[in-house]
């Protein structure tokens, strides 16, 4: 654990490094007449967690946090097979955004997820399959105006679009 600690604030500071430099691309400071530049908001969001990874760093240069004094192991076996699974079926269902779209291949993530690695409830499974995609739609396309990947399933999208456009 204590290893892992210090890889980690190290990683996400260097990361935060990476996104406050593309930000910085666009105007991070206030622009007259307008307000913040496009870049403000990541930039600064970035500069706080860069301020976080120093402070876990510091903390475990000291050794005050009690990660930075465990000696348990990061990641037992049974650990490691449920983020596998996880990250592994994450990657399947952004694989399955070019064919089946954003609000097929989520309900397949959700039941997979729920019903099989939850062992939650048929009930529960199906109804937030149902739900979830549905108000991301909603949420997405008809409030934010945000077109989210539809493979071949476009079509079908096309009678809600002259509903609600």
């Amino acid at each position: 654990m204590r290893l892992a600690e210090l890889v980690m604030a190290v990683v996400m500071g260097i990361f935060s490094l990476y996104l406050m430099w593309k930000s910085a691309e666009l105007e991070i400071g206030w622009i007259p007449e307008e307000g913040p530049g496009g870049g403000a908001w990541p930039f600064w969001l970035a500069f706080i967690m860069l301020l976080c990874c120093l402070w876990l760093i510091l903390q475990w240069v000291r050794g005050k946090s009690p990660l930075s004094q465990s000696t348990e192991v990061y990641m037992d076996r049974q650990t490691l097979i449920d983020v596998s699974l996880v990250a592994g079926s994450l990657t399947i269902t952004v694989a399955l955004f070019h064919v089946i779209g954003v609000y097929g291949a989520l309900p397949l993530f959700l039941i997979f997820y729920i019903r099989f690695l939850g062992n939650h409830t048929w009930t529960l499974t199906a109804a937030t399959a149902v739900i979830a995609p549905v108000a991301a739609f909603f949420f997405f396309e008809i409030a934010l105006k945000i077109i989210l990947p539809k493979g071949y399933t476009e079509p079908a999208f096309y009678p809600l679009y002259r509903i609600f456009l």
